[in-house]
This record gives structure tokens, sequence and C-alpha cells, in this order.
């Protein structure tokens, strides 16, 4: 059972750079794209996206990695007095909060209020793109961070020096 503390950790990291790397496509082209197309056919495409994105292959990745961070920050606690231990508490808080959480609580409402423009309610498209894309960037560099630390946890905790397995 030794390898499955270091398996859940590369694949933490793994599932959170996937995470990470959709979240910058977006803040880095999506969104700027969107913002030179006329606004309703950008508020259209990013309404289609909005509903496009409920699908089991990123649900499952981006619950799933909130799942298994959770679970990786709670067990760090055990070995909370390692450096290892430190960086996965660290790195599940900064998936946790910096990229679930800011979904939850900013992205999320913003595009629904995005879809309730089409029923008649006034949005400024230009304030939602500054908007979104900055809490987007907040959680794609949470979700980078987490990565990086669940990457020197297994370097830390599992080094040259010890076997993994």
């Amino acid at each position: 059972m030794s390898w499955v503390y270091p398996t859940m950790l590369l694949v933490g990291a793994m599932a959170s750079a996937l995470v990470a790397g959709i979240f910058y496509a977006f803040s880095s082209f999506i969104m700027p794209a969107f913002g030179r197309l006329p606004e309703d056919d950008g508020k259209s495409a990013m309404n289609a996206i909005n509903v496009a994105v409920y699908t089991p292959s990123f649900m499952i990745l981006f619950m799933g990695t909130a799942l298994l961070c959770a679970i990786l920050g709670i067990s760090s606690l055990f070995s909370f007095g390692d450096p290892a231990g430190k960086s996965v508490f660290a790195a599940s808080l900064l998936y946790l909060v910096g990229c679930f959480g800011v979904t939850v609580l900013f992205n999320v409402p913003l595009n629904r209020r995005l879809a309730a423009a089409n029923e008649g309610r006034d949005v400024s498209w230009p304030k939602y793109l500054r908007e979104w894309t900055r809490w987007n960037t907040v959680r794609t560099i949470g979700a980078g961070l987490a990565a990086m630390l669940l990457i020197l946890a297994l370097v830390l905790g599992y080094g040259m020096e010890q076997p993994i397995a």
C-alpha cells in the first residue's frame, strides 16, 4: 500500500495541472477572442460554453480533483511536521479555495447573470469579460500552484534517497 499515497499525489498534481491549463486557455486567448466578437456573438459563445462545460469529462476532472485535494489535505494533517505534509496541505488549500472556491463564488454567479441576460436582464459585456477573466486567472494560478506543490511534496517525501515501494 506504500504506492497509494504517492500515486494520489501524482494524480492530484496532473489533474490540477490539467485544470490550470484549461483555465489558462480561457484567460490567455479564449476570453480575449470573445471580446473581439460583436457583443451578442460573444455572449452567445460564452453561454454555449457555460452549458457545454457540464460534461462528465470536465466535471470528473474538476470535481474529482477537489475531492482528491480534500482527502490529501486531511491526510496531510497527520504528517504536518514534515515539509512534504505542509506542501500537500498548502496545495490542497490552493485548489479548494483558490480554484474550486473561486469558481463557485465568482465565476459561476457571473455565468448565471450572463445567462439571465438572455431573459431581458442587462449585463455589461466589457465588465463581464473583465471580471470573469480576473477571477479565472485567480483560479488558474490556484490550480497551477497546487500542481507545483503536489510535485514538490512528491520530491520532498519520496525523493531519490527513499524508495517509493
